[in-house]
C-alpha cells in the first residue's frame, strides 16, 4: 500500500467519525441517498464504522413585513455542521427572491431582507439553501428548502369598494327588520360606526360581524318613518379594525339612502262643496269641470277612482277619471233645462285603487265631497205652438178678412214680447 493510499484511507477515517450534527429545527429535508445507506469504514480493532445520515434541518424564518430600518432587515442565519469557520464553506441561495429580494453572506450564512415586503402582495417565500466547498466547489450538504414567512403588520386601513352608495327602504317599516344596504370592508375586526348631522344618527343602526371579511348591515332604527316628511338621508360610515381598539386604522364611505313611497295616506278633497254652472243649451257630453282629491302619496300610491255614488243629479251626469291628471271629469249626459230645473247636486267620491292591507288602520283610503251644478238660463228663441197650421179661405174674400192665428211663445223664464 502506498503513503497516498494510506493518507487517503485516514482522511476518510476520520470523516466518517465526525462528532458533528447538523442544528434539527422544525422539519427534515430527506436525505438524497437511499434508505439504508450507511457508510463503512475499517477501524483499528477490524470492526465496520457506521456514519449517521446527514441532512440539514431549517426552521421556517419569520420576517416583519413594512420594515422602515436604514439597514437591510436580518431575516436568518443558515449554518452547516461542516463550517468549521476557516471560510472553506460557501453558502449558496436559490429560490423566491434570492440574489434580489434576499441575500446571503456567502461565508456566515446570514440572510438580509434589501428592501420593504408587503405581506398582502406574498405572504411567504421558499428558498433553497447549499453550502459547498469553495475550493473544489463540491457540496458537502444536501439542498435545503426552507420557508420565509412574513408576518403582518396593521398598515393598511378598512376600505369599502365604493366611495358611494346609494340604497332604499320603504317608508313606515318595522324597526331592524328591513335590510338597507349591507357594507363590506376589506380588514379584520371591522367595527361598523355611522356618524351623520343633527338626528339623523338616530334614524338608522349597524350590525356589527366581527370575522375576517367583515360586513355591516344597515337597518332602521326608528319606527313610523315617513316619506312625506323627509325623503333623503347621508351617512357616513367609518369601519375600524383591531376590534376599534386605539391605534386601529379607519376608512369611511357615504351612504345616500332613499325612503321609497308606500300608500299610506289616503286621498282627500280639499273642499268639502264644490260649486259648478253649466249652460242650459251644452249639448250631451259636454264637460262641465272637474274635481280632484290630493293624495300626498306618489305614484300608483296616489291613483285614484271617482264615482258618484248620491245625489238628485245621478242621472243626469257622469264622472270619469283623467288618469294623467288624476282629475274626475263631470260631463252632461242628458239634455238640460233651465225652466225645469235650475239645480242639482251631486255626491262625488274618491277612492284608491292600490290599497295596502298593512296600513288599513290609517284609512278609510276614500274621500267625497258635494258637487253643486247650477243651470244657466239661455235667451231661446221663441217656440211655435204647432209645427204647422192649416186654413182655408174662399177665393173672393174681402182683403183684411182675418184667416186664422198662430201662436208663439218665448220659453225663457223672462218673457220677451214676439214680434
Amino acid at each position: 500500500m502506498t503513503v497516498q493510499q494510506v493518507l487517503l484511507l485516514l482522511l476518510l477515517w476520520m470523516w466518517l467519525l465526525h462528532p458533528c450534527r447538523t442544528e434539527m429545527l422544525f422539519r427534515r429535508t430527506p436525505d438524497l441517498r437511499p434508505k439504508g445507506s450507511v457508510g463503512r469504514a475499517s477501524g483499528s480493532d477490524g470492526k465496520a464504522l457506521h456514519r449517521q445520515k446527514r441532512g440539514w434541518m431549517w426552521n421556517q424564518f419569520f420576517l416583519l413585513e413594512e420594515y422602515t430600518g436604514s439597514d437591510y432587515q436580518y431575516v436568518g442565519k443558515l449554518h452547516s455542521d461542516q463550517d468549521k469557520g476557516d471560510g472553506s464553506l460557501k453558502y449558496i441561495l436559490s429560490g423566491d427572491g434570492a440574489g434580489t429580494l434576499f441575500i446571503i453572506d456567502e461565508k456566515t450564512g446570514d440572510i438580509h431582507a434589501t428592501r420593504r415586503i408587503d405581506r398582502e402582495e406574498k405572504a411567504f417565500y421558499t428558498l433553497r439553501a447549499q453550502a459547498i466547498n469553495r475550493r473544489t466547489l463540491r457540496p458537502v450538504e444536501p439542498e435545503s428548502e426552507f420557508v420565509i414567512k412574513i408576518h403582518d403588520i396593521n398598515d393598511n386601513e378598512p376600505t369599502f369598494p365604493e366611495e358611494i352608495y346609494t340604497a332604499s327602504v320603504p317608508e313606515m317599516s318595522v324597526v331592524g327588520e328591513c335590510f338597507i344596504l349591507q357594507q363590506n370592508a376589506c380588514s379584520n375586526y371591522v367595527i361598523q360606526e355611522i356618524f351623520s348631522p343633527s338626528s339623523e344618527n338616530s334614524l338608522i343602526s349597524g350590525d356589527l360581524y366581527g370575522n375576517k371579511y367583515c360586513s355591516g348591515i344597515i337597518r332602521t332604527a326608528l319606527p313610523n318613518m315617513n316619506r312625506e316628511n323627509r325623503e333623503q338621508y347621508q351617512v357616513v360610515i367609518q369601519a375600524k379594525d383591531m376590534g376599534g381598539q386605539m391605534g386601529g386604522l379607519s376608512g369611511t364611505t357615504t351612504v345616500n339612502i332613499t325612503l321609497t313611497d308606500v300608500n299610506d295616506n289616503p286621498p282627500r278633497f280639499p273642499q268639502s262643496t264644490i260649486h259648478l254652472r253649466i249652460p242650459e243649451s251644452s249639448p250631451v257630453g259636454t264637460a262641465i269641470g272637474s274635481v280632484k282629491a290630493t293624495d300626498a302619496d306618489i305614484g300608483k300610491n296616489a291613483e285614484v277612482e271617482y264615482r258618484i255614488v248620491d245625489g238628485d243629479g245621478t242621472d243626469m251626469f257622469d264622472i270619469v277619471t283623467q288618469r294623467d291628471t288624476q282629475e274626475g271629469i263631470i260631463t252632461v249626459r242628458k239634455p238640460l233645462d233651465y225652466e225645469t230645473r235650475r239645480l242639482y247636486t251631486l255626491k262625488v267620491e274618491a277612492e284608491n285603487t292600490h290599497v295596502d292591507p298593512r296600513f288599513y288602520y290609517l284609512g278609510p283610503f276614500k274621500d267625497t265631497t258635494i258637487v253643486k251644478i247650477s243651470v244657466e238660463d239661455v235667451d231661446e228663441p221663441p217656440v211655435f205652438s204647432r209645427s204647422s197650421y192649416l186654413f182655408e179661405v174662399h177665393e173672393d174674400i174681402e182683403l183684411g178678412t182675418i184667416i186664422g192665428t198662430v201662436m208663439a211663445r218665448d220659453p225663457d223664464s223672462a218673457s220677451s214680447p214676439i214680434r
